[in-house]
């Protein structure tokens, strides 16, 4: 893996969340539900806060230009508290290939153990590689969003996956 172990990122490092966000969204707007034009034009504060208010987790490399990252939110309402949402896993195309995705992906999972029951993700219909990253750890499909993205006037549909937390 490139760059080190994956460490808590947080409003301090929100330039370099915004700038791996950009990139992920322009490079590839059909994974991804926010919409480039719209965060492009969101202040580095916004993405402050949207540190502060979720939990990211990012490789980084000695330089600190960060390589990866992925998300977890966690619901706050009672009825929800029992699951959490991996999100927004992305990691540059030159950090590929290196392990860096399952080292992302292993440590949201370690944060969400003992503290919720159920992680689940939507991943695009056709994107195998990352299904097969999650199956990996044990994620299964249980559901299909038909038309989940609209994307240039295509249609994507999403993959709906949850892994139980022993």
């Amino acid at each position: 893996m490139t760059g080190g172990p994956p460490r808590r990122i947080g409003p301090d490092d929100a330039a370099g969340f915004r700038s791996l966000r950009l990139e992920a969204l322009r490079l590839h707007p059909e994974v991804f539900a926010a919409d480039w034009a719209e965060e492009a034009a969101r202040p580095l504060d916004w993405f402050a806060d949207r540190l502060a208010s979720n939990e990211v987790w990012a490789v980084a490399t000695p330089d600190g230009a960060l390589l990866g990252m992925a998300g977890l939110t966690r619901h706050a309402a009672a009825k929800l508290r029992h699951k959490a949402v991996l999100w927004g896993v992305y990691v540059r195309a030159e950090a590929r290939g290196t392990g860096l995705s399952a080292a992302l992906v292993g440590a949201v999972l370690a944060a969400a153990r003992g503290t919720v029951e159920e992680v689940r993700l939507t991943v695009t219909a056709g994107n195998e590689a990352a299904i097969r990253l999650y199956e990996g750890f044990g994620f299964r499909t249980y559901g299909r969003e038909e038309r989940a993205l609209r994307v240039a006037g295509r249609d994507y549909d999403d993959v709906l996956m949850a892994l139980r937390l022993g």
